[in-house]
């Protein structure tokens, strides 16, 4: 734990191989972000109308996050000196959240968009 707090364990440019617990654990991490991603994109071909445009954003969010799993995985394995740097993760994760949060935003505009949406329909029922 003491090597995990410390700056040389985050920023080394050679980590060297990931040990075999956080690569199950990332590719554990990577099924289900394709597990996800296929479930989402089943969704949205649905064509959920208030929901449509949330489903959507998740089903990118899945599919791009898995991709990039990928790339953070391969460099790893193969070793590559900057690019299986340890600081990736935490800014992966960190534009994980920040994502996670604009989708957020988006629900809690549902409310506003199912009222309009009714008085809508209330509307249209008195035109012919």
């Amino acid at each position: 734990m003491n090597n995990f707090l410390s700056v040389s364990f985050w920023f080394n440019t050679r980590p060297g191989s990931l040990s075999p617990n956080i690569l199950m654990m990332l590719t554990f991490f990577l099924v289900a972000l394709f597990a996800l991603f296929l479930v989402f994109t089943f969704l949205k071909k649905r064509k959920n109308g208030l929901y449509f445009k949330i489903i959507s954003g998740l089903s990118t969010f899945f599919l791009t996050n898995f991709i990039v799993g990928l790339f953070f995985l391969f460099f790893s394995y193969e070793l590559i000196p900057i690019l299986s740097a340890r600081f990736w993760y935490p800014l992966w994760f960190l534009g994980m959240i920040f994502w996670q949060v604009m989708i957020l935003k988006e629900l809690r505009k549902i409310p506003e968009k199912k009222k309009k949406f009714e008085e809508e329909k209330e509307f249209q029922k008195y035109i012919p």
